[in-house]
Order: structure tokens, then C-alpha cells, then sequence
């Protein structure tokens, strides 16, 4: 008789049940019970969108937009908003959900008119990404954009926000390091890297780039 345990016989893992914890207007929060490649069962606390479509590619978009001008350096649009889970300002790629029976190319310039009041041509465009696959399920797919300035529509560009929407235009030199070492000397409250770039500071600390 062997005085060692055996291993357990590997399997491939997968999802048991998903059961309801609690949920809001826009999330809710699972109680996810799974398989683990060793065979054991365990459970996960998974928060999902209560808005996702059925069949979709992904829950959103995010939109690089990138604003050339004649005798201007190109610039990246961005824009910054207060996010109450940070409890401060963020400064991020527009960015927004897709609506049913829209496509991701179509959910990006509807957003980025929207948030920055530019007019885009898509350029490229991305598969579906995970932001937080630990916490959950959202997806995004990236839209490039450009954004041509010396178009009369986009020489003074009006944001159609909605009621309850606060957003503010930046624009940054599409030098990726500049951005960084801008906002480094500028006392950042949060630097935060996942496939949708976002960096956040606390409101009155950074300067407008």
C-alpha cells in the first residue's frame, strides 16, 4: 500500500451552475461553482452585466481616436470623467456599450460623437478582449479611429452627452511615453494598465495635458 496520496486524474475545467448572489440596474453579482483542471470543485465570485446581448462579441467598445491636423503634431483624444469607484478623475479612451442591433464600428463613432463631439473614419478594429477576467465576464473590442481636424464638422466639435454624463476633451501627443511622463510629474493618484488603457489621477493634481 502506497503511503503517498495519489493525484487526482486531471479533467478539463469547466462551469458546474451559476447562481444569483445579487444584482442592480447594470451588474449583478454571481455565485460561479466550477471544475478545476485537478478535478476539484470550487466556487467563484463572478460580476457580470446585466445589459450583454444574447450571440454578442462583446459588451462594448473602446475607441483610440486619433485627430490629425495639418501643421499640427497628431493627438490622441481622450477624455476625463469622475468614476466613483475610484473616487477620483480618470483620464481614458472614449469609450461606451453597444447597443442591440448595433455593430462595434457603429457603437464607436455613435460614442465618440457622443463624448468628444468628433466625426471618425474606423481604421481597424479588434477581437473581443477580457478588462478584469479575475472579477468578470465584460468584454470590449478596440476601435481605431481617425479623425480628420481640418474637416469644417470637426473644427469646433459639440459633445451630445447625456443628462446625467460628464466628460471633458484632452488631447495628448500620440507620444505614448510623453503621456506617461506628463502625468508622472503631475502627482497621479492611480496608473492603471489593462487592454482598454486607462489612467487615473485625483481631480485638481494633474494638469491638462
Amino acid at each position: 500500500m502506497s503511503n503517498h496520496e495519489e493525484p487526482k486524474d486531471t479533467a478539463a475545467p469547466h462551469i458546474v451552475k451559476e447562481e444569483l448572489i445579487a444584482a442592480g440596474k447594470w451588474v449583478k453579482l454571481e455565485k460561479t461553482t466550477y471544475v478545476d483542471p485537478a478535478g476539484n470543485t470550487r466556487t467563484w465570485e463572478t460580476v457580470k452585466r446585466t445589459t450583454r446581448r444574447a450571440n454578442t462579441e462583446a459588451d462594448g467598445v473602446g475607441i483610440i481616436a486619433l485627430l490629425k491636423r495639418t501643421l499640427h503634431k497628431d493627438c490622441v483624444v481622450m477624455v476625463k470623467q469622475f468614476r466613483p469607484p475610484l473616487g477620483c478623475c480618470t483620464l481614458e479612451f472614449p469609450a461606451g456599450l453597444i447597443d442591440e442591433g448595433e455593430t462595434a464600428e457603429a457603437a464607436a463613432l455613435r460614442e465618440l460623437k457622443e463624448e468628444t463631439g468628433y466625426t471618425g473614419e474606423v481604421v481597424g478594429v479588434t477581437p473581443a478582449t477580457c478588462l478584469d477576467p479575475g472579477l468578470s465576464n465584460c468584454t470590449i473590442q478596440t476601435i481605431l479611429v481617425n479623425i480628420n481636424g481640418d474637416d469644417v464638422e470637426n473644427i469646433n466639435p459639440t459633445q451630445k452627452l447625456g443628462e446625467k454624463t460628464f466628460h471633458n476633451s484632452v488631447f495628448s501627443p500620440s507620444s505614448f511615453i510623453f503621456t506617461l511622463t506628463c502625468l508622472g510629474h503631475n502627482s497621479v493618484g492611480h496608473v492603471a494598465f489593462i487592454t482598454f488603457l486607462r489612467f487615473t489621477y485625483k481631480q485638481n493634481s494633474c494638469a491638462v495635458i
